[in-house]
């Protein structure tokens, strides 16, 4: 049986020599397989259908991309196909900590959730070069200075200023901010929380019912990024090179399903990305949850 058009599978990102072989049989010139691979990717069959029709940007937490970097990457991709990319770490963090990668940066960040800052510097030239191919902006806040009752009504002023014919979402990594308050914000303005499977979050199903089991857009979004028990620096030692499956989770593989299917259910899409770190090979867990979600039609 088919799966439903509203299902969207892809992963984190794309450019993993592991999986050469598999997803990547191609050769490429020196230096420009991370650059090119993307139309292979977005090509790869399993039992006859494209797997992948999104992927994860995750290269754009660490700087806006240019109009020519994403005219490349549009000239690569078939048609229908949507990348999920991460908002700037400069608009999402309001405090940058001390250490080398911020240096003389650390203390409050003046950008923080900047709307006009946010439709320049990152909107600008996705819708430039790149609007047929976007998919959801994924706006990813870490576990500090996220206290809801100073965070949720600046993104609320936020999303207020933002153009609607782009979709939006919410990643948050702080437990305490998800309940009817967030709930309200991301319905509000028809942004979609990210359900992430994380180190340190509640389980998928959990985070479900924190907001009264209902989505709050018109798709839903899940990140699977690492087992719960395991930070993200020790799945990396232990599933590198990512070539295989070295730990699956049925409960987390059962629990997207679920959610999958209420989202297809109520006519919603649902984009699902899978990161290397989640299972050891992200695309054997998209295979593998999308013949659950097969099988169970």
């Amino acid at each position: 049986m088919a799966l439903s058009s509203l299902v969207r599978f892809g992963t984190s990102t794309w450019t993993y020599e592991g999986w050469r072989g598999e997803v990547y049989k191609q050769s490429y010139p020196k230096g420009r397989f991370k650059q090119d691979c993307l139309a292979e990717y977005a090509r790869y069959e399993h039992e006859g259908d494209p797997l992948f029709r999104t992927v994860g940007f995750d290269f754009t937490f660490y700087g806006p991309p240019t109009a020519t970097q994403l005219e490349h990457y549009a000239s690569l991709l078939p048609p229908g196909f949507e990348a999920c990319a991460k908002v700037w770490e400069e608009i999402t963090i309001p405090l940058f900590p001390p250490g080398l990668r911020y240096r003389s940066k650390a203390g409050p960040n003046p950008r923080f959730l900047d709307a006009a800052y946010f439709l320049d510097q990152v909107l600008a030239p996705f819708a430039q070069a790149f609007e047929p191919y976007t998919g959801p902006f994924i706006f990813e806040f870490q576990r500090t200075g996220l206290e809801p009752d100073t965070f949720l009504p600046k993104l609320d002023a936020f999303f207020r200023r933002l153009p609607t014919r782009f979709k939006y979402a919410v990643e948050v990594r702080n437990p305490a901010v998800i309940g009817p308050a967030y709930r309200e914000v991301l319905n509000t303005h028809g942004v979609c929380h990210v359900y992430n499977h994380l180190y340190g979050m509640p389980t998928l199903e959990q985070q479900h019912e924190k907001l009264g089991h209902q989505f709050t857009a018109p798709f839903t979004l899940l990140r699977l990024l690492t087992p719960r028990d395991k930070k993200y620096h020790e799945a990396v030692k232990a599933y590198e090179p990512y070539d295989k499956l070295v730990r699956p989770l049925p409960d987390m593989r059962e629990s997207s399903v679920r959610l999958v299917r209420q989202a297809v259910e109520e006519r919603r899409r649902a984009y699902v990305l899978v990161n290397n770190r989640s299972e050891g090979h992200a695309p054997g867990t998209v295979k593998a949850i999308r013949d659950m979600l097969i099988q169970q039609e």
